[in-house]
């Protein structure tokens, strides 16, 4: 990232049972997180795993 330049991040509303966020803030706790900052791990980190398991494999014949 050049200097100047800031990490924009989208503000979104979420509604979460009770149940969900007690976990997530429990959770949170166990990492040094904030729930936020938890979420946003998860988020990614689903994100980063779902584009390695859809990334089409290459052959041999490929090459």
């Amino acid at each position: 990232m050049a200097d100047g330049e800031k990490k924009e991040k989208k503000q979104i509303p979420l509604r979460l049972s009770a149940t969900l966020y007690n976990e997530l803030m429990q959770w949170a706790e166990d990492d040094f997180r904030s729930v936020n900052g938890q979420i946003e791990y998860l988020l990614t980190e689903c994100v980063k795993y779902r584009k390695r398991r859809t990334r089409p494999e290459r052959n041999e014949d490929d090459e």
